[in-house]
């Protein structure tokens, strides 16, 4: 059997999108995945089908795995033949402890490789709005462990004290009173500046600043706790310039995001990117109708219909589905007009290779009537594939007209799964927003948290991808605080910034 290869990968120092393009590519061909408390989960959704996942977190007095199973769990996978990473936050060399795993892989003949990351000694300090260097200011940063082997044993206070530049330490928010108090017996300046930044570069980030006299209490009265990185030197005055990942329009904002899981992907990078917190909790599922005989019949008399209406990007995959599971390819449309509701089953069509014919410029059901009533007569005949639960309006309207074919593709249903997930997220978060982007995830919700939790909704801000959602949670008795103006995820997303900038009395 070939044993397997090690790879340990520095993940970053939070947000998941600094990741090395290197180190994603181990992630997605890798068989297991070790990952630590401060690598980021997002990443585990590039895995490939089938890997594994083990949490080996340590936090202060409570470490899933001591650092020697840890040695040992990774030699193990590779005997077996796996390929692993081991995931770890930061850089796996600076005080990551990855030294002493390539040591002991190499005495037990596993290869390896390290492939470095952006240590949260940089990229925190940057997020943070603190450069770790900068002209004029410092010549030199040197980064410490405030977190001794030994803890008997005391860091050189009195060489520190004497360094000019920007000192940084890592793993020492239990010794900060220690620390500042070293360097001021050895003659540190008591007013030298001092940054705590805790949870650096993730949207929940908190910065306390101060100086030498002044840092323990900024840190109590604001609860500051670890994982937080100490940064001592003039460089912290810089934050009030450079400080932009707390500028960001949704940052530190909650956002629930209710529609299905494999629909997410695209509004919860905009929200990190926006420096919000996307919470993705899928309120409903979709289960396809498989197998589909009306729709295969249709596929096989597709030269019948003069237009096909896809109204979801659900519905492009499972008709996608059918055409191929047939034997056909886009040829088969022939000369059939293509109808999308909006951009999002625009792209999907795209995708495949088809590019829609009509888009209206509203994304409704009574757009697309629209803008066929103008074009349409007695002889053409319409499909439309679309979910089993969708408004009858178009169909009824567009019978006046023409022939319709209506084929159920798929449907929805609670994800009961969830249920406790959803309660007990808006009763340990402040949650500043809710999305809704049908009205099947309005229905969802409101059975996931039932009559006696519907309270929970009260404090926060709801939000309706348009107006049929929007009428939909009114008849459910729920307010709407916010209607896209455009009925897609960038409207949803728009006008969350706009609420935001009205809110804090910001015109931009």
């Amino acid at each position: 059997m070939k044993k397997g290869k090690v790879y340990l990968v520095g993940a970053g120092p939070g947000d998941y999108k600094l990741i090395t393009f290197r180190g994603l590519e181990a992630i997605k061909m890798c068989d297991v995945i070790v990952y630590d408390r401060l690598s980021s989960p997002r990443l585990l959704k590039w895995a490939k089908d089938g890997c594994e996942f083990i949490y080996v977190g340590k936090e202060a007095g409570n470490h899933t795995m001591n650092q020697q199973d840890i040695n040992k769990l990774l030699a193990e996978k590779a005997k077996l033949g796996k390929d692993v990473v081991r995931l770890k936050g930061g850089d796996p060399y600076v005080f990551g402890r990855g030294g002493e795993e390539g040591e002991y892989l190499f005495n037990e003949g596993i290869e390896f490789q390290v492939i470095p990351g952006i240590t949260s000694a940089i990229g925190g300090l940057c997020y943070g709005g603190i450069p770790i260097t900068n002209r004029g200011y410092n010549t030199s940063f040197h980064v410490i462990t405030g977190h001794l082997k030994d803890e008997s044993n005391e860091l050189d206070f009195s060489n520190l004290a004497k360094l000019d530049g920007t000192l940084v330490f890592l793993m020492g928010m239990k010794n900060l009173e220690k620390i500042c108090k070293g360097l001021i017996q050895n003659h540190k300046k008591i007013d030298t500046p001092v940054a705590v930044i805790h949870w650096a570069t993730h949207s929940n980030q908190q910065v306390v600043t101060g100086d030498l006299s002044n840092i323990v209490d900024e840190v109590k009265k604001h609860n500051i706790t670890s994982p937080s990185l100490i940064v001592v030197g003039d460089v912290v005055r810089l934050r009030r310039v450079l400080n932009f990942h707390e500028r960001k329009p949704l940052f530190g904002k909650n956002i629930i995001i209710t529609r299905p899981e494999a629909q997410n992907e695209s509004i919860t990078d905009a929200i990190l990117d926006l420096g919000g917190n996307p919470i993705p909790i899928p309120s409903i599922e979709i289960k396809d109708i498989w197998p589909n005989a009306p729709l295969m019949e249709s596929i096989e008399n597709m030269g019948e219909y003069s237009y096909i209406i896809f109204t979801s990007v659900n519905g492009v995959r499972v008709f996608m589905k059918g055409l191929y599971d047939k034997g056909y390819d886009l040829r088969r449309l022939g000369n059939t007009k293509v109808v999308a509701i909006g951009p999002a089953t625009a792209n999907a069509l795209k995708e495949n290779g088809i590019v829609p014919d009509i888009v209206p410029k509203k994304y409704i059901a009574e757009d697309i009537y629209m803008e066929l009533v103008k074009v349409l007569n007695s002889d053409d005949k319409i499909l439309i594939p679309r979910s089993r639960d969708a408004r009858p309006y178009l169909v009824d309207e567009l019978r006046k007209i023409c022939k319709v074919k209506e084929v159920h593709l798929y449907y929805t249903e609670s994800a009961k799964n969830n249920r406790e997930i959803l309660i007990n997220t808006f009763k340990e978060q402040d949650i500043h927003y809710i999305t809704f982007t049908s009205s099947s995830t309005v229905k969802g919700v409101m059975d996931l948290l039932g009559e006696k939790n519907v309270e929970l909704l009260n404090d926060v801000n709801t939000v309706s991808i348009g107006p049929v959602t929007s009428n939909t949670m009114r008849k459910f008795g729920l307010r709407v605080d916010l209607e896209a103006h455009r009925y897609d995820m960038a409207g949803i997303i728009k006008g969350i910034i706009v609420k935001e900038e009205v809110t804090d009395g910001v015109d931009k």
